[in-house]
């Protein structure tokens, strides 16, 4: 299962339609105007390309939204942040009928509010409560950042939840860091290890999960 976000692509799109980017504790203020740009580069664009991508390389995917069946259910978080959403309940049947198959879901990270508003949530968070409703092996964050470091800047390679909270609240941990790592505390409720790394580097993947060093930072509770 992969969940997707698309940040680059909607603050692309955003400035070819004059609107602007603000970001809050590392969420996207979403007005009206940016949640229908949110919603088509998520789903139109995205979700789409990753579908391709995977069937050109061999894979069976299926795009999904949160909306769909109700998958995922959620509130606003923050009236300053407009129509973003903090998650509420996940109903998995949907990604458990596909994964039965054979299929990879690929999910955009939408939403249903109460009133059947959709609601933009950050990828990280869908991710950990999906993760967390499947009772999976393990939750991988791919980001652009080699994983949770000190403050002199050195790679933590193995971390545990109490000292990623106090990474927090030393503020080692800050800006778009703080809902990916809050996202791997919420998914250790349920998921036994939490891995944070570098998508962008080759066989990042193989490293983390096949050496005893490691690619990137793992959390445990």
């Amino acid at each position: 299962m992969l969940v997707h976000g698309g940040g680059p692509y909607i603050n692309e799109w955003l400035t070819k339609l004059n609107l602007p980017t603000r970001f809050i504790d590392g969420l996207r203020v979403t007005d009206a105007a940016t949640l229908d740009v949110v919603r088509m580069v998520l789903l139109g664009q995205v979700n789409q390309g990753l579908v391709l991508m995977a069937s050109q390389m061999g894979g069976k995917a299926i795009g999904l939204c949160g909306t769909d069946g109700s998958m995922v259910r959620a509130h606003m978080a923050d009236e300053r942040l407009g129509f973003v959403g903090e998650v509420d309940a996940i109903d998995p049947t949907p990604v458990e009928a596909l994964l039965k198959e054979g299929y990879i879901p690929m999910i955009a990270p939408l939403g249903e509010g109460p009133d059947g508003t959709c609601l933009n949530i950050n990828a990280d968070l869908v991710a950990a409560h999906l993760a967390g409703a499947l009772n999976a092996e393990k939750l991988i964050f791919l980001s652009n950042v080699a994983g949770i470091c000190r403050s002199d800047g050195s790679l933590i390679s193995e971390l545990r939840e109490s000292e990623a909270k106090q990474l927090i609240d030393d503020g080692v941990i800050s800006g778009g860091m703080i809902p990916k790592v809050t996202a791997c505390l919420d998914a250790l409720v349920a998921v036994p290890r939490v891995h944070i790394v570098d998508g962008r580097d080759s066989h990042v993947l193989l490293r983390e999960l096949f050496t005893d060093k490691g690619a990137g930072t793992m959390i445990i509770r």
